[in-house]
């Protein structure tokens, strides 16, 4: 197992313990914190783990992350099969990063001189919940691997929601690895006060780019990121068109407070252009991208010619029309960075 996956499943020993019962909790997003708080209310009729009892406890992770950072836990309750836990698990995240993202959340039996024993699992994509619904819920708790022995019904009082079959979210499934938080602004020829009068050769248009830092970044496995971001103003994409922040090491929201200038430019030109910023983690003989944005008018072609750059979504769209419209203004952005 890589190391991922093995703080996942160290926990216990899987297939020993025949899977039953329920699990009670509730899904909320408090927009105010930008925080996911999984209420974990209690279970019903759990399988004996040794010696006619169980000690249970909830593990949750939000998938595809298995580091420790994103493992969180209750409690453990002493001798109970129908264990009360009335505890709420915390995740501090934007909304839009929940898409892609699944909880799993976990049961499993506590043996402080053993293997913990895991007793089920629940497993829910969260970019296709309702989370207008934010009433406690029952789900039955499904073995992780092919077990021996068959599952019995459960026979809770409240109406249980069974997982439908899933199939394992690869580490590329997420629609956003985190976000980006730049400003731009774009200075046109001769602005008052920009460069001073007198000969020689008149100045140019200026795009200048401040690359701020990244934020909740999620590694392409388990563990931190050594980040840097790489920009083009395309369609010059000539190593001279490249440009480089300074590599951040060990970090999921690393500062990089970095200042870019292109030069050259007319307002007519940014219309055709393209603004592309890919976030990257380094590696001693490689690298490998975790995402990026392309700020642009999203027209699919520039100077006539059909480009598949210029694929900007609306949010990178507004971002591009607001920097063109507000000549000499610096514009803000915090926007996600897309895995397509």
């Amino acid at each position: 197992l890589s190391g991922s996956l093995m703080s996942l499943y160290s926990e216990g020993e899987l297939g020993r313990v025949a899977v039953r019962g329920c699990v009670q909790f509730s899904l909320r997003y408090d927009p105010a914190k930008k925080e996911l708080q999984v209420h974990v209310l209690r279970c019903r009729e759990l399988a004996e783990a040794k010696r006619q009892r169980s000690d249970p406890y909830i593990k949750t992770y939000l998938l595809p992350d298995k580091s420790n950072r994103s493992k969180r836990k209750t409690a453990v309750r002493k001798r109970s099969l129908d264990p009360v836990f009335n505890e709420t698990l915390k995740y501090k995240l934007e909304k839009r990063d929940l898409q892609g993202r699944t909880l799993n959340l976990s049961v499993w039996h506590h043996d402080s001189l053993g293997r913990n024993l895991f007793l089920g699992e629940v497993e829910v994509a969260l970019g296709a919940w309702d989370w207008a619904n934010t009433r406690p819920e029952w789900f039955s708790l499904q073995p992780r691997v092919s077990s021996p022995f068959p599952q019995p019904p459960c026979l809770c009082t409240a109406p249980v929601t069974p997982r439908p079959p899933q199939m394992p979210i690869p580490s590329d499934g997420l629609a956003s690895r985190g976000s980006l938080n730049l400003a731009l602004k774009f200075i046109p020829v001769g602005s008052e006060g920009e460069w001073p009068t007198g000969g020689g050769m008149p100045p140019t248009g200026e795009l200048h780019i401040w690359v701020k830092d990244a934020q909740g970044l999620i590694p392409l496995q388990s563990g931190t990121v050594d980040a840097f971001v790489q920009c083009y103003v395309l369609p010059d994409d000539s190593k001279a068109s490249r440009q480089k922040t300074r590599v951040v090491k060990r970090s999921l929201n690393p500062l990089f407070n970095h200042t870019m200038v292109y030069d050259g430019f007319q307002a007519k030109d940014l219309a055709e252009a393209c603004a592309e910023f890919t976030l990257w983690h380094h590696e001693a003989f490689s690298k490998r991208q975790l995402g990026g944005i392309r700020l642009s008018l999203g027209t699919g072609s520039s100077y006539g010619l059909p480009v598949g750059w210029m694929d900007s979504t609306a949010e990178e769209q507004g971002v591009w029309k607001q920097l063109l419209q507000q000549p000499g203004h610096w514009v803000e952005a915090l926007l996600p960075l897309r895995t397509n």
